[in-house]
């Protein structure tokens, strides 16, 4: 019987217990039998802002750099990267590597990704995104292992191996595809084709720490004790969603994966090596996600009431807020301002994408669900 999906317990990020680990995760699925001598390989990590490891942001470098001594003993060539938000170029990447630690895997053997061309590229058999700006090189590898890390998402409740592909778009393209997919279902399914099109190797996910609340950058490190494995992004984020208390149908990359046929509707219908319920959180602290976020109707009061009523959107906590203007340099639909030294955000502008919560350095910005949308919950 093929596994679909592996998962062992890792209790720090020593490397004697990551290289333990890692072995033993990857066992099930056949190990790195696949890996050639000579091939090139990518690991698309999450790197998402300059987070240190510790805040359970990105994909933490030790275990990266453990994977990395495992290819590099079977004679890859390893490269790693990926394209946090801001500019893609040299200077910016390189300050995220920098104070993410990634560059460990030099340590390791591997190198740090340093090719910033980007290209257009059509991909006629996606759903959704069928042509977008991408990361070039990506394209270039033999084969791309998705090494994601396990958080909660303002927009899409749960950042994990679907999503950490959203990477794979240049930096500061990203803000394009927020406002060309406003809503979740649209964007969501923007992230499964982007999945598909990378197609990778491997998913092994980072669920030692992971981060819980206000994910995915200003949230609380959440300790889960896990590495899990598969054979695909959907299989993976499938059973994540379980070990953060999700049903599937509220993880909106999980449901789309469902739709299309990518993965089953339950997690118990995988070929599974170890057991996700030793791991599994259900009081992992989630974000609420928004499905439709216009609320438009014909009656304009009908419409305001909707919108106050039971739209979830971002909220700037003015005591957090230093007036740095990240949030106004990122904002897609230009909603986000900074007025007397403080951030301003129209909710009639604003389209919902969490950017401004995703980015901002203080933690400012949450994901505020009014009143109304709770009480009836």
């Amino acid at each position: 019987m093929s596994i679909n999906v592996s998962i062992t317990a890792c209790g720090d990020y020593s490397p004697e217990h990551l290289d333990a680990a890692l072995a033993a995760v990857l066992e099930p699925l056949g190990g790195l039998d696949w890996v050639q001598s000579g091939m090139t390989i990518a690991i698309k990590t999450n790197l998402v802002s300059r987070m240190s490891p510790e805040s359970a942001a990105v994909t933490h470098p030790e275990a990266v750099a453990a994977l990395t001594r495992m290819l590099v003993s079977r004679g890859a060539h390893v490269i790693v990267g990926d394209s946090p938000g801001g500019p893609y170029t040299a200077a910016w990447v390189h300050s995220v590597y920098h104070g993410a630690g990634i560059d460990a895997v030099e340590r390791a053997g591997g190198e740090l990704n340093e090719d910033f061309e980007t290209e257009e590229v059509r991909f006629p058999e996606g759903k959704t995104a069928k042509s977008f700006s991408y990361t070039s090189w990506l394209k270039k590898a033999d084969a791309i292992i998705d090494f994601a890390k396990l958080k909660t998402h303002g927009m899409a409740g749960m950042t994990c191996a679907v999503k950490n592909f959203f990477g794979s778009i240049p930096g500061t393209r990203k803000p394009e595809m927020h406002y060309l997919y406003p809503n979740t279902p649209d964007f969501c399914s923007m992230l499964v084709d982007l999945a598909l099109y990378n197609a990778p190797r491997l998913t092994i996910v980072d669920a030692v720490d992971c981060m819980e609340g206000n994910g995915p950058t200003q949230g609380e490190p959440r300790h889960m004790g896990a590495i899990l494995a598969a054979d695909t992004p959907f299989n993976a984020d499938l059973v994540c969603a379980h070990l953060i208390g999700m049903e599937a149908a509220d993880a909106p990359t999980v449901a789309e994966s469902i739709s299309r046929g990518l993965c089953p509707a339950d997690w118990h219908d995988l070929a599974i090596s170890g057991d996700p319920d030793e791991f599994a959180l259900p009081d992992f602290k989630r974000l609420p996600v928004g499905g439709k976020i216009d609320f438009r109707t014909r009656i304009p009061i009908v419409s305001a009431f909707m919108r106050r009523g039971f739209g979830t959107g971002p909220k700037v906590d003015k005591a957090k807020c230093v007036g740095c203007g990240k949030c106004a340099e990122v904002c897609p639909a230009k909603a986000a301002h900074v007025v007397n030294g403080k951030a301003q955000i129209d909710a009639k502008k604003c389209i919902r994408c969490f950017c401004c919560q995703e980015f901002c350095p203080k933690g400012a910005v949450s994901v505020h669900r009014p009143l109304l949308a709770r009480l009836l919950g």
